[in-house]
């Protein structure tokens, strides 16, 4: 059976990316979020990247138009009725996700795919709450979807080889590269990627450097093309703390997440997405070093 039809929850970052990947590439897609705002702010996303598109050439009017022609919008469950695929994109948390797929379980076909973007949490466990474990899958996007070639696709213990091959169709012809993980926590990108973040930030909570001197360190030292903490701020410090967590309770203190990184999410540095992380943001633009973590305190009478 080929796969045409696709149902997106979450309009967030990640969920609107991955819908305008999709109907870019032929697909129609229903973006579903229980916000009606959401749905809004995700589809107002998706038009003003199309138009700077078309305004930088890489894609005609036409193609515009038809792309934005097979995106609807859902607020219920009621539009996966009929849908080939549905991929998942809310926020990382085990029960959230389980709850959104028994629901979907009411609502769609027993072909229906169920694909998830966690970056962390196991699609074995996922699937135990469905009643087609065969049929749920990990397509883990990276953001932002439209310029990332990248999806890792993880396979559950039950997951099946056609299910996988279908999968391989739907991220080859968005234009991914594909790799293959088992279901082991942090899958293959985060295992590696997500603790060397977090022990930048160990060592802006130990003093031994600038947030500026780490992040020039390992792009002119390393040749990564972002530092570790720009990068940080770009996922989402949440995000680094919740998959962190994860890798704590597998794994050990290896991956406990670091202090700096809790206290930051405590006060509401989330990164970009919030305007402030180990960075200050406007419309996206980096302005300088949070300066929470420059202050001096001092009981001393200040002059």
């Amino acid at each position: 059976m080929a796969i045409e039809k696709i149902f997106v929850v979450g309009a967030g970052l990640m969920g609107s990316g991955i819908a305008q990947t999709a109907i870019c590439n032929g697909y129609t897609v229903t973006l579903n979020d229980q916000r009606q705002e959401a749905l809004e702010r995700g589809k107002a996303g998706i038009v003003k990247m199309l138009k700077r598109d078309v305004e930088k050439g890489r894609m005609t009017e036409e193609e515009c138009e038809a792309a934005l022609a097979r995106l609807s919008l859902d607020s219920s469950m009621n539009g996966a009725q009929n849908a080939d695929l549905v991929i998942e994109a809310i926020y990382e948390n085990l029960e959230a996700k389980q709850a959104v797929f028994k629901r979907l379980e009411e609502v769609c076909p027993a072909s229906t795919i169920f694909a998830s973007n966690t970056s962390s949490i196991s699609l074995t466990a996922l699937a135990a709450a469905t009643k087609r474990p065969d049929r749920v899958v990990g397509m883990h996007f990276f953001s932002p979807v439209p310029k990332m070639r990248l999806c890792e696709v993880i396979f559950g213990l039950l997951t099946a080889q056609d299910v996988l091959e279908q999968i391989k169709e739907v991220g080859e012809r968005m234009g991914k590269t594909l790799i293959l993980s088992d279901d082991k926590p942090g899958f293959i990108v985060n295992r590696a990627l997500l603790p060397m973040l977090n022990e930048a930030c160990v060592i802006v909570g130990s003093n031994i450097g600038t947030v500026e001197d780490i992040d020039n360190g390992m792009k002119l030292g390393c040749n990564h093309p972002m530092g570790p903490l720009e990068l940080a701020d770009m996922v989402g410090l949440d995000i680094l703390l919740n998959v962190m967590m994860v890798l704590d309770k597998e794994y050990g203190a290896k991956y406990h997440p670091s202090m700096i990184l809790r206290k930051m999410v405590t006060a509401g540095f989330l990164g970009r997405k919030s305007g402030a992380g180990f960075y200050l943001y406007e419309d996206g633009k980096k302005m300088g070093v949070n300066p929470v973590l420059t202050q001096v305190h001092s009981l001393e009478e200040q002059h």
